[in-house]
């Protein structure tokens, strides 16, 4: 999302989402314990503690963009575009800190958050997500069971593309090292019929030699012998 020339932005930016998604997550837990009349004091805890984590990291964010755009490290396009994402961060903030306090207007909100397929806003945040038909009815649980199994999935297509594209490297080495041999076998002909030519045009050469030569003894023979 951000240039590789400002990669503890990028870095900052990256673990400020993966804690309002483990947030999302916590909140949805303390509710589920809740429902089942389990003690939930420890996770409230820890939700309080990455909600100011949240928030301090949303700070950050905004002080290395301000220190970006005011030393022109940045394009004007790329501030915006930065803007809006931390202003993303920001409504994701409140949404979280609402449900926390039970105070959310969208009861499902935060189930929302972990499922591909974001609603439409005029800014994609990149993590607030709406629920699919193909997740909907399942626990986090199973949602998280059903992701493993894609990314298996996928693991197991990237092996077999991979395992295809050192077969198709084999074989271009194997047609190289033909082809090499292949031209050692093209120049030894041409070396053979190089030297081939250059005897043809040597014993041409003798046997116009010997010709003149026949003639020439000929010739003197019957000017000492006259018929």
């Amino acid at each position: 999302l951000f240039p590789e020339d400002w990669k503890s932005e990028l870095s900052t930016y990256d673990s400020t989402c993966y804690i309002a998604q483990e947030i999302a997550e916590k909140i949805q837990q303390r509710n589920q314990w809740e429902r089942r009349g389990e003690s939930t004091a420890k996770l409230n805890v820890a939700i309080r503690a990455s909600l100011q984590n949240l928030k301090e990291k949303i700070a950050l964010l905004r002080d290395l963009l301000l220190r970006a755009s005011s030393s022109h490290q940045i394009t004007q396009l790329e501030g915006d575009r930065r803007q809006n994402l931390l202003d993303d961060l920001l409504t994701r903030e409140r949404q979280l800190q609402a449900s926390y306090k039970r105070e959310s207007a969208e009861p499902d909100m935060i189930r929302s958050s972990l499922i591909p397929g974001g609603p439409k806003r005029a800014v994609t945040s990149p993590w607030l997500v709406e629920e699919s038909e193909e997740t909907q009815g399942l626990g986090f649980e199973d949602i998280r069971q059903q992701q493993q199994k894609i990314l298996q999935e996928q693991d197991a297509g990237l092996d077999a593309l991979s395992s295809i594209i050192s077969r198709q490297k084999q074989m271009g080495q194997e047609i190289g090292n033909e082809l090499d041999e292949q031209n050692e076998i093209i120049d030894d002909l041409a070396n053979l019929v190089e030297n081939t030519d250059e005897k043809l045009r040597n014993q041409a050469r003798r046997v116009k030699m010997v010709d003149k030569k026949s003639t020439s003894c000929g010739s003197k023979l019957i000017q000492v012998w006259p018929g």
